[in-house]
């Protein structure tokens, strides 16, 4: 795909998921946000970096691990998910932290500003996401740490069928190798080839919890990457694609509900000292 038109599809598409996104997503997203922070290990004073930040779901939290003395910036390509994340740190009355719709691959930052950077399963909608590493890394003081979450292996994430089903009445368009960076070694890889030294990496199964039809549907269909595809389907087309879905989890219904299987896999590398 051309990289103008993933990241246009990537704006505009986020843009119609913004509104449904926490709803959909905070508390499936959780166990994943807190090994990407426990792994990057903030520590008061700190300035840090959070690339493709949406609502801000990492940023305050790590806000609240820097405290007063310290600064939070979050870039996200999504206007409207920067605007609400601005409203948020409004309402909080947070002073020291900033939101700005930026590239991830080129954001207009001074370079070697931050003590560490995140990025919490925003990397898969990259078209290179090398460069999204490599320009985190610029933007590190020597000697810095960045650390990123993304989807694990396809055969480990049981939503996966979202993609094909709605590829199927149109070409979303959202991101042709979604799965590549959770398979093997991809993300570690990805890591040293952007210029971090002492890479690890973990990998985390959890189980993704929807109370009912109704709840799986919304985080699958509007909350979520094929957010601008949905947007274009006449109900007869919904109402196609939502059963299908829902016959794609249903091996994982719980009760009334459902217990999805996931996979995170999570990186960490440092800038070494020049």
């Amino acid at each position: 795909m051309d990289s103008r038109l993933q990241r246009r599809v990537q704006r505009y598409g986020w843009d119609k998921a913004a509104g449904d996104y926490e709803a959909g997503w905070r508390a499936q997203l959780a166990a994943a946000q807190s090994l990407l922070l426990a792994t990057v290990d903030l520590q008061p004073g700190e300035r840090v970096l959070d690339v493709a930040c949406g609502t801000g779901l990492v940023s305050f939290p790590m806000l609240e691990t820097v405290g007063e003395t310290g600064a939070v910036v979050g870039t996200d390509i999504s206007a409207q998910m920067v605007e609400q994340a601005r409203r948020v740190a409004a309402e909080r009355g947070s002073a020291n932290a900033r939101f700005e719709r930026f590239d991830a691959e080129a954001m207009s930052l001074d370079e070697a500003l931050f003590d560490a950077a995140v990025c919490a399963l925003g990397l898969m909608y990259v078209p290179d996401p090398a460069n999204a590493l490599a320009e985190m890394h610029r933007l590190l003081e020597p000697g810095g740490r960045a650390a990123a979450a993304v989807w694990g292996a396809r055969v480990n994430c049981g939503w996966a069928e979202i993609f094909p089903i709605v590829d199927a009445r149109v070409a979303s368009e959202v991101c042709p190798m979604f799965f590549q960076l959770g398979t093997k070694n991809s993300l570690a890889n990805a890591f040293t080839q952007a210029g971090f030294a002492d890479v690890r990496s973990e990998r985390l199964n959890v189980e993704l919890e929807y109370a009912s039809d109704d709840e799986a549907l919304n985080a699958a269909f509007r909350a979520g990457p094929v957010a601008l595809a949905y947007s274009r389907f006449d109900e007869a087309i919904r109402e196609a694609v939502h059963a299908e879905y829902l016959q794609s989890i249903a091996e994982f219904r719980h009760g009334t509900g459902y217990r999805v299987p996931g996979e995170f896999v999570v990186a960490m590398g440092v800038k070494q000292n020049v």
